[in-house]
Parts: C-alpha cells; structure tokens; sequence
C-alpha cells in the first residue's frame, strides 16, 4: 500500500485535504462513504485496509436494497485522516468540489481476494453485507460492481 499517486495529486499548499500517512485505526476497521461533488456528483466509498483507505467512486448512492448494482471505480488509496475531510477542494486542484460526509462506521471483512471483497457494514445510514466484485478479473482493472446481498 502506498500513498504515492494519492500525494502526487495534490499541492497542500492549496488543498485543506489531509495528506496522512499510513497508519491503522485504534479500534474496528473504519468505513466511510463522501458525498463528493465534483464535475459530476459521484460518492467515494472508502474502506480500511492495511493502513490506508481503500477507495471507489460511485456515480449514483450506494444501494440500500438489495437487487441494486452500482458501477464502482476504484481510485487511489487515501490516507486513513481522509475519512473525516469534509469541505471544499478549491478549483483547478484535482477532484475540486465539496466533499461532505454521507454516511460512517466500522465493518468486518468477512471475504477478501484480489477481485472480491464481502463486507459487513455497521453505518448511521446503511447496514448489511455488501460484496465488491472486479468487473474483469486482470491487473489494471479498475470497474467494479457493488450491491447488497444476503447473509448466508
């Protein structure tokens, strides 16, 4: 895990974004989604692992039923002090918009390989198992598929 592409993005000189290191969280796993609006309103869900914020941007809400795909792109890591970044990233800096805060908790990794992860969410808005699967299963790949299944 590396925060490289995610710092090469930004001038914080510019940006009120955190530029973190990796670090873990002192209790359960954290779990964030940001309501981002940028050139198209999108919303970034961002799990824990290995010190950073795994992340995904997803052009429409995260689904709270079941049956309900989502398209959701992987981006680049981000530091774990992301997850509490609300505010405005100023025009001209990579992802300008306003970043709020759309839902949060912690969840349980409950599968986890290279093209799927299973996770029990424990949210203010959302709760239940939700599976993250790689459209093509190959390096570089970065389209993935999000919905809400059942637990078994």
């Amino acid at each position: 895990m590396s925060l490289d592409e995610y710092k090469s993005k930004r001038d914080f000189g510019k940006t009120s974004e955190p530029a973190g290191e990796i670090k873990k969280s002192e209790s359960a796993p954290i779990y964030v989604v940001q309501k981002h609006q940028a050139t198209h309103l999108h919303y970034d869900l961002r799990l824990e692992m290995n010190g950073v914020l795994k992340s995904w941007a997803v052009p429409k809400e995260i689904p709270t039923a079941k049956n309900v795909k989502r398209l959701a792109v992987e981006t680049e890591d981000h530091p774990l002090d992301y997850a509490t970044f609300e505010g405005e990233i100023p025009e001209g800096e990579y992802g300008a918009g306003t970043v709020e805060t759309w839902d949060s908790g912690t969840f349980t990794l409950v599968e986890s390989g290279e093209n799927k992860l299973v996770v029990d969410v424990f949210g203010k808005r959302i709760e239940g198992r939700y599976c993250l699967i790689r459209f093509k299963p190959k390096e570089g790949q970065k389209n993935w598929l999000l919905f809400k299944i059942n637990k078994t």
